[in-house]
């Protein structure tokens, strides 16, 4: 089993209600465990036009997935969700859910990219996990609760 972390986000619709939901759908799915659920905070939007605040959070999982398997699985639940992805895509959406790490690997293949390359410039992801794991690492770029008092 690997250790998973998978950030959650949604700033369209009932937004806690289907964060809640996708946490339900991938406990559902075979080969994942879902061991703590962060808080979910109120975020703005990152480095886009003006649109409505996110709700985000993080999930940290237990799972016999491969990093390639569980991110389609992310994949297909955000699509059940009504989310339609699109390639420089900063809209708002239903539902987002991003691999933020997957163990201690580190992945820089077509589609998958793991840990996040944004995950280090982003508070509203180090925050959730510094709440799930205070002492986790980032492979290559140090632990959470330090990368945390480097974002402004």
């Amino acid at each position: 089993m690997t250790r998973a972390y998978v950030g959650l986000g949604a700033n369209l619709g009932d937004r806690e209600r289907t964060l809640r939901q996708a946490i339900d759908a991938l406990a559902a799915e075979q080969g994942i465990e879902v061991a703590a659920v962060s808080t979910l905070r109120v975020t703005e939007p990152v480095g886009v036009g003006d649109q409505p605040r996110f709700l985000n959070g993080a999930l940290e999982l237990e799972t016999s997935l491969s990093a390639r398997d569980l991110l389609d699985r992310l994949l297909e639940i955000e699509q059940r969700f009504g989310r339609v992805r699109a390639a420089g895509e900063h809209a708002p959406r239903t539902l987002d859910l991003d691999l933020l790490l997957f163990g201690d690997d580190e992945m820089d293949e077509p589609g998958l990219r793991v840990p996040h390359p944004r995950l280090h410039e982003r508070r509203f992801v180090l925050e959730p996990l510094a709440e799930l794991a205070p002492g986790l690492v980032v492979p290559g770029r140090g632990d959470v609760e330090s990368l945390l008092r480097g974002v402004h």
